[in-house]
């Protein structure tokens, strides 16, 4: 029970500022391409009570917090907020701006990343009886937003990283790719259970990782 408390407590800040950072981005970029619909809704802000959806804010990683406490099974924590509503009529280039709209999130969870990053830096060479705790959690804090940096750029709708392909796409071609978006999450959960996703994502998360360590001065410690 302690270390399931432990890891809760390392692993609920970095969660909730990833994934309230990463929908407050979208709702950012949206305004100033011409969307004040977050805005109007109250959805334009860090505050993480405005993002939280139930079930994958809450339920979910903490369902996944408990599993890999309790077995054998190495850390992982995943989950979702609910997403920033963007009208896309209000933006200039609809098609253009909701890819850039959409890719925001995903920088959004690098830039995180790497402020995590030092984080773990400072808490090595600051002698506190917090260190030890600031570089737990900055492990957590690289690992959830590198994992919602990758997932989220794969080019499947209704993720980023397809929105970003629809908006890259032909008109014509953009509108027929956008018809896979109500089978996106069943794909994805059958490539998940199928362990086809760790395949896809696993290399990338590696190298994405150990890149924002060598970057920031951490080489060779596993994030």
């Amino acid at each position: 029970m302690e270390s399931l408390i432990q890891t809760v407590a390392i692993w609920a800040i970095p969660v909730l500022f990833a994934i309230t950072v990463h929908e407050a981005a979208h709702g950012y970029v949206a305004r100033a391409l011409g969307d004040t619909t977050a805005a109007m809704l109250g959805r334009l802000t860090l505050n993480p009570f405005k993002h939280i959806d139930p079930v994958g804010t809450v339920a979910v990683p903490l369902g996944l917090l408990v599993i890999t406490a309790l077995t054998p099974a190495p850390a992982f924590v995943f989950g979702w907020a609910k997403p920033v509503p963007v009208n896309t009529r209000n933006l200039k280039r609809p098609q253009r701006d909701m890819a850039v709209v959409a890719v925001a999130g995903p920088l959004a969870n690098l830039a995180m990343a790497i402020g995590w990053a030092l984080v773990i830096k400072f808490g090595l060479t600051w002698d506190h009886a917090f260190s030890q705790p600031m570089v737990y959690m900055g492990v957590a804090g690289i690992a959830i937003n590198v994992l919602l940096m990758v997932l989220n750029l794969l080019p499947l709708p209704p993720l980023d990283g397809g929105r970003v392909v629809s908006g890259l796409l032909p008109a014509r071609l953009a509108t027929r790719f956008d018809r896979i978006e109500p089978y996106g999450l069943p794909i994805l959960l059958v490539l998940l259970v199928t362990g086809v996703l760790g395949a896809i994502i696993g290399p990338v998360y590696s190298v994405v990782s150990e890149s924002i360590g060598t970057v920031i001065g951490l080489p060779g410690m596993r994030l």
